[in-house]
């Protein structure tokens, strides 16, 4: 159980409590802030922000799970959505405009530049024989992107766009348009950001999350950690509270609804609405001796499948020994990649993504670390759940390290000299995302859609309980861009949806 933060120890009301200070729960909490809301935000760990926190290692800034982001320029979606949330002003740096995303496959490398028109013409050098299917899937790319704005519109937005995409299958939809299993393998290269499920994902969340990137991609110098902080500062500044080390155990029920929560097992916070950025499954267990909700509501959320984890090698480099490279590598050691399958028993790893962080000195042309992941199932760490952190036993530190080498005997396929450059390694698996960040499972990306299941995998921001309110990246869309978006979906039910889009208008 968390330390009781004694600096607010009296019981308070508020107008909103968030409940989580990932990025979904601050930007919530901001947008609220911004329309006279007094909000008070309760995260349990000591650092705010979920997978957006850092850690240092060595005198060096380490990700968790933050790497880079798509539809930060002028225009774009997300671009939009962060200039709102008081955004744009933290160190951004553009990736690779002829190339921001190489896929590796065997032997082969494909470079995928930014921009539709550059992406296309990119495509059809690879696979001239593709034309038709290269037109109709950059046209679809198009047009989810120029209508992804709409989303806060939905009576104006045409079905097409909407519902009929999201019941589509990706893997079907890209086996209808190419003959050419390698093109559907370099297209879905860049995929470690999502989960390839043949049989399940949805074809809009796979074409928004790949137009979005192509829209403008972007790192972050210095870390994620800085936009938590920016939008704490910013809450803080509109007069919300901000607490760390205040874990919600409980909550208390009055006439039907939440009436407060019980932070760290005994403090109550009193609010009108309350807002969960944790799972969706973690926020209903909340629920379980307060009557509010039934039983077999709470089953079929506890029931809902979560995608899979990830394993990150983080690699401190010896100085001056490798350069910063503007794009990610995706590499496979084999083709097919929906039906890749997940790491065996033995431990081979088949797919990694290495990750570059702008240097922090910005005049440096050299790197001082960078990530390698993979993708780990539950099912892999599952035996140690339960476990404290660095007490976990020697089998689960020798499966780590074993997993690690083969990251990097991989990445060493690509980055010349990358062996010879470690001077230390640290690891995290979905167990570690579960005990920081409190996320199922450890899954990477929240709840996983199924096309088949939509009306059961996609959730609402609302609950069975009137003033409970959900956001986070397992309801509707994951990542940065998905995230925030379903931020202001869940405002919107606050706020009202006329008061959303006035807000993005005005940007």
């Amino acid at each position: 159980m968390a330390e009781i933060d004694t600096e607010y120890s009296m019981s308070e009301k508020f107008d909103v409590v968030v409940i989580g200070a990932g990025l979904g729960g601050l930007e919530c909490a901001l947008s609220l802030s911004k329309h006279g809301k007094r909000v008070c935000v309760l995260e349990k760990n000591a650092l705010l922000g979920g997978c957006l926190q850092t850690f240092r290692r060595k005198g060096h800034c380490l990700d968790t799970g933050f790497h880079y982001v798509g539809g930060l320029d002028k225009g774009q979606m997300l671009y939009k959505l962060f200039s709102y949330f008081g955004l744009m002003n933290l160190p951004w740096v553009k990736m690779g405009e002829q190339c921001f995303d190489e896929v590796v496959i065997g032997s082969r490398r494909y470079s995928l530049p930014q921009g539709y028109d550059n992406y296309k013409q990119a495509l059809l050098q690879y696979f001239p024989h593709q034309k038709d299917g290269i037109n109709e899937w950059v046209d679809l790319l198009k047009k989810v992107g120029d209508n992804t704005d709409k989303s806060f519109e939905p009576r104006s937005v045409d079905e097409f766009y909407t519902q009929s995409l999201f019941a589509q299958s990706a893997y079907d939809y890209l086996q209808k348009i190419f003959s050419d299993n390698d093109i559907i393998d370099v297209i879905s290269g860049p995929s470690i950001k999502m989960e390839l499920n043949a049989n399940k994902l949805p074809l809009y969340t796979f074409a928004q999350i790949n137009c979005s990137f192509l829209q403008g991609a972007y790192r972050l110098r210095n870390g994620g950690m800085q936009i938590a902080e920016q939008l704490r500062m910013q809450i803080e500044a509109n007069g919300g509270v901000v607490r760390r080390n205040a874990e919600v155990t409980g909550v208390s029920a009055v006439d039907g609804k939440v009436g407060a929560v019980v932070v760290n097992g005994s403090e109550h916070v009193e609010a009108d609405i309350f807002i969960s950025d944790l799972h969706p499954a973690t926020t209903i267990n909340l629920l379980a001796e307060s009557g509010l909700v039934r039983n077999i509501y709470r089953k079929r959320i506890n029931n809902l499948e979560n995608t899979f984890g990830m394993f990150t090698t983080h690699i401190l480099l010896k100085p001056n020994t490798i350069k910063y490279i503007s794009h990610n590598i995706f590499a496979y050691s084999e083709s097919n990649l929906w039906h890749i399958e997940q790491r065996p028993s033995e431990g081979e790893v088949k797919e990694i993504l290495i990750s570059m962080n702008p240097p922090e000195d910005a005049t440096n042309e050299y790197v001082d670390h960078l990530d390698i992941l993979t993708p780990m199932q539950w099912s892999e760490v599952e035996k140690w759940f339960g476990t404290k952190i660095g007490y976990r036993g020697a089998d689960y530190e020798q499966m780590k390290q074993n997993v690690a080498q083969k990251c990097l005997e991989m990445a060493s396929k690509y980055i010349s000299g990358l062996s010879d450059a470690v001077s230390a390694i640290y690891t995290s698996t979905p167990l570690t995302y579960s005990d920081y960040i409190g996320t199922k499972d450890g899954a990477a990306y929240g709840i996983r859609k199924d096309y088949n299941q939509l009306m059961y995998t996609i959730l609402t921001p609302r609950t069975p309980v009137a003033n409970l309110f959900l956001t986070g990246q397992s309801l509707n869309l994951h990542g940065i861009l998905g995230t925030s978006m379903t931020a202001m979906f869940t405002c919107a039910e606050i706020l009202g949806m006329e008061t959303i889009v006035t807000d993005l208008k005005n940007i």
